[in-house]
């Protein structure tokens, strides 16, 4: 009988445990992402492509498709450079036509097609997303806030805010 007392609590305390991994998104941390964005650390970068693969966010695909497409920049075989960039850039682009709106996929754009060379001819959106960003900087999390202010000191097109 108290074996299945015990099995029982267990039954119940394992759904809970389950869910608090979800909401806790795998281990996600905003602050953590954007500075794995502003360095030039493959293994960081690496790292933090498992996390997000793991994690349980609306923005995965965004974050995803930047992290891919920084990776790029950073591989020397020129063949997985546009393979990993490709594949980036249709991540990103997939989770900015689900929301067109989102000042923060826009923010990753900008970080991208800011750096990226001309070959990949991805410079066509860079004043649109600089006047988004603008314009909902107040609105997003105070993580991507401070991230926007850090860039926009070595930004062309995004003056500090």
């Amino acid at each position: 009988m108290i074996n299945l007392k015990i099995f029982i609590c267990l039954l119940l305390l394992f759904p809970v445990t389950v869910t608090r991994g979800i909401t806790f998104s795998g281990g996600f941390d905003r602050t953590a992402f954007y500075n794995v964005l502003a360095a030039n650390d493959m293994d960081a970068i690496n790292t933090q492509i498992t996390i997000v693969k793991v994690c349980t966010l609306n923005e995965k695909e965004a974050y995803e498709g930047v992290l891919f497409m920084k990776k790029a920049g950073l591989v020397t075989k020129t063949k997985e450079k546009l393979s990993l960039f490709k594949t980036g850039r249709l991540k990103l682009e997939a989770a900015i036509n689900k929301d067109k709106e989102n000042a923060e996929y826009r923010f990753l754009r900008l970080i991208i097609q800011e750096h990226a060379p001309k070959l990949v001819d991805y410079r066509n959106n860079i004043e649109n997303d600089a006047a988004a960003i603008r314009s909902n900087f107040k609105s997003l999390p105070q993580a991507v806030q401070q991230a926007i202010t850090d860039y926009s000191k070595k930004s062309r097109v995004l003056k500090p805010l």
